[in-house]
């Protein structure tokens, strides 16, 4: 039909609406889980293809794929996940992706309890045709979780890529994370284990006798690897987002470097004397309204996975 502004509306997309409703967010929750649990036990990629996606659609299948060869007949260790004690933060938006954020308590930690990590799983699809699928997992501490801003129903506001009303842009944050790494500039992102302390540890094992590694940190944000963020109360956000990278391992004449049957169930080629690990990471981020003047973006969380390896 349309409008009073003159826009086309098909099936609601330009109409700002709930990305799902409390029962839909539940169910999506509950299939993802069942199909976890079935490709775990299985260690059979296949089956939970159709319901992770981005980030850590790429951890989890090349995970699966490589403990396929290493362990054909299975998981003999499978213990199912269970997500309980959910909590749904679903922002009112027009248009595709919709998205949706779980917070869940996970059997899989080691201390259980009240103070529990809590598991954090952003569901998107594109189209109302489209299954919900995970693209984005982080675990934090209860405390770490922010409060996120609602409106008087309950439905809480999304952040637009290239937001003005924050320190930095949620669609800027790949490729500043990725020169960070490389570089050490820009200089807005706070000191902690996935900053500062990833860039010490790097430069530590970089030149060891009889080996040195190089890496190579890219932007990962287009597609189902695009950021999505939610206001927070104290108007930040709380954002996720990817990189990928690349080590490459270089052993000394005479020396190969060493591959883990995990990495040599993702890997082509042979090593001789060189091997290059491609990995996916997705990161959760606090960032700070415009004008904040220091620790712009505080990365919370890191969870990666190496996708792909070569020998030569």
């Amino acid at each position: 039909m349309l409008t009073a502004s003159g826009c086309v509306t098909v099936h609601g997309e330009l109409e700002v609406v709930p990305a799902a409703t409390k029962a839909e967010a539940a169910r999506a929750l509950k299939d993802f889980t069942a199909a976890y649990n079935a490709a775990d036990k299985a260690y059979d990629p296949a089956l939970d293809a159709g319901r992770v996606t981005g980030a850590l659609g790429d951890i989890n299948q090349a995970g699966l794929k490589s403990r396929s060869v290493t362990s054909p007949g299975g998981n003999p260790n499978h213990r199912p996940l269970e997500l309980t004690d959910a909590s749904f933060t679903i922002p009112k938006k027009a248009g595709w992706p919709r998205w949706f954020l779980a917070n869940t308590d996970s059997n899989r930690d080691t201390d259980q309890g009240p103070g529990d990590d809590r598991w954090l799983l952003v569901f998107v699809r594109n189209s109302a045709r489209q299954l919900w699928e995970v693209a984005y997992l982080t675990i934090l501490a209860p405390s770490a979780v922010p409060v996120f801003k609602t409106d008087g129903a309950g439905w809480a506001e999304p952040v637009a890529p290239d937001s003005a009303a924050l320190a930095v842009a949620p669609k800027d944050l790949s490729e500043e994370y990725a020169s960070y790494l490389r570089t050490g500039r820009p200089a807005h992102f706070a000191a902690g284990p996935h900053t500062s302390v990833w860039r010490a540890e790097r430069q530590s094992v970089a030149r060891r006798p009889g080996l040195s590694t190089q890496y190579v940190d890219q932007a990962l944000d287009t597609g189902d690897h695009a950021p999505l963020g939610l206001m927070t109360e104290d108007g930040g956000a709380f954002v996720f987002f990817a990189i990928r990278f690349y080590d490459r391992q270089t052993a000394a004449q005479g020396y190969r470097p060493k591959v883990s049957p995990d990495v040599k169930a993702l890997m082509t080629g042979e090593v001789r004397n060189t091997l290059t690990k491609e990995w996916v990471a997705s990161q959760s981020a606090r960032v700070k309204p415009a004008g904040a003047t220091s620790d712009q973006v505080t990365v919370l969380a890191r969870l990666q996975g190496v996708t792909s390896a070569t020998g030569s």
